[in-house]
């Protein structure tokens, strides 16, 4: 089968790297090369650093749609086009050009969490599973006919992070999985309906500023799916405070959100919404990242102050 393959960031690497294995890639497409760092260094996406070290042709469009680009594409006569977090919106005449159509690997259990950041808001709103599936692509937004699912239960201490490590390795072996259907005629396509779902859309700085008055549990799963990015933040003693990880413990509702209850070696219990979050690990503007009890050694803080101002 020939594969052009279309991806940009590391959570697509994995999959390239099993169609390499499996089958014949023609071609990889991924986003333009961006400058990085103060010295703007042109940096390759993760995706053509994976195609270069097999030398594969690289194609980097900045409109995929543009005539130019399709009739390239028309001319790599693809069986299939394999898209996993490519970054842009495919047209209709794209879509029609491989024998098998195009099929993407999407970080949730579809219908449910559409759009840019499934892996993340899966998180942040307290789901207990999500997963991985492929689909043959339309024209809307990972609206597409579903081919395969895998679930995969999300942690109590799952971030963002080590979720999206989990799930890179899973798209790749279900969309081997999914190929080998489709090739032999077995693939079976499920419309997904008007049924429920929930957009997950690009997370933002913004997102991270902690609102002390809503609930300690939601604000801990907003701190484990941005992290590592863009990461949760408050202010202490006027100073921004990245907030790494928490646990939910018991609070005093005749206290004002956001004030410090206690300080111990190990913690800084903070009143929240409804019960109270202690402070497990965070990072002060200019400092590194550590455990709690390392950073208290060094910095006082006391029980009465508020976060947030």
């Amino acid at each position: 089968m020939r594969v052009v393959f279309m991806g940009t960031p590391d959570f697509a690497v994995p999959t390239l790297q099993a169609m390499i294995d499996h089958y014949d890639v023609i071609a990889v497409v991924t986003q333009p090369d961006k400058p990085k760092g103060r010295g703007k260094s042109v940096a390759f996406s993760p995706v053509k650093e994976k195609a270069l070290e097999y030398k594969i042709p690289v194609y980097q469009p900045v409109k995929a749609r543009e005539p130019e680009f399709v009739e390239k594409l028309k001319k790599l006569d693809p069986d299939v086009i394999v898209v996993v977090a490519f970054g842009q919106i495919l047209s209709k005449e794209i879509l029609e050009i491989p024998k098998y159509g195009c099929i993407n690997g999407h970080a949730s259990l579809l219908p449910m969490y559409r759009g840019s950041g499934p892996i993340q808001w899966v998180v942040i709103n307290g789901e207990k599973e999500t997963g991985i599936t492929t689909m043959r692509m339309d024209e809307g937004v990972d609206t597409g006919d579903m081919i395969e699912k895998v679930v995969v239960p999300i942690d109590s201490k799952e971030t963002g992070g080590s979720l999206f490590d989990k799930l890179k390795e899973v798209s790749a072996q279900l969309m081997v999985s999914t190929l080998k259907k489709i090739e032999n005629g077995t693939a079976v396509y499920t419309p997904q309906g008007d049924g429920k779902t929930c957009y997950a859309p690009m997370l933002t700085k913004k997102m991270g500023d902690i609102d002390f008055s809503k609930p300690a549990q939601q604000i801990e799963c907003l701190i484990r799916g941005l992290n590592p990015w863009p990461s949760a933040y408050t202010k202490l003693h006027g100073k921004s405070l990245k907030v790494w990880d928490a646990d939910v413990v018991k609070g005093r509702p005749d206290v004002e959100p956001g004030t410090i209850l206690e300080v111990t070696k190990e913690t800084i219990i903070v009143q929240t919404g409804e019960d109270a979050l202690a402070l497990r690990e965070i990072q002060l503007a200019g400092k590194k990242r550590m455990n709690t009890s390392a950073f208290l050694l060094g910095y006082r803080v006391s029980a009465g102050e508020k976060l947030g101002e």
